[in-house]
């Protein structure tokens, strides 16, 4: 990436990407590539940003669903459900060490921010 000269990483939702993650998060910062992830994990280890589902909302959906096959409705028949709930997560750490300053308005709308 560094001799294409690209100007930011997006790692895609991958579990070969999410065992590498605070990996991905050093090369980025190394090589001065903000960087955009799906999950906050990636956030948690050091990446720039984070955009996607709630995990937390999703298993307590997941648990709803499990409570009504074990009180007898057939699989088939519940609804295909979508995420709900997204979660926007800044670490700004690492805008510091990136030389970036996140705009305020998107600092508010985020759901947490990493000091």
């Amino acid at each position: 990436m560094t001799r294409e000269h690209a100007d930011a990483l997006v790692v895609i939702p991958s579990g070969l990407f999410s065992s590498h993650s605070r990996r991905l998060a050093e090369l980025a910062v190394r090589n001065r590539l903000p960087s955009m992830h799906e999950g906050r994990g990636y956030v948690d280890a050091g990446g720039l940003m984070s955009y996607g589902p709630s995990r937390a909302d999703m298993y307590r959906r997941a648990a709803g669903y499990v409570h009504k096959i074990l009180t007898g409705a057939k699989p088939a028949d519940l609804p295909v459900e979508q995420p709900m709930r997204f979660e926007l997560v800044i670490n700004l750490k690492t805008a510091k060490a990136l030389g970036l300053t996140i705009p305020t308005t998107l600092l508010f709308q985020a759901d947490e921010v990493i000091q």
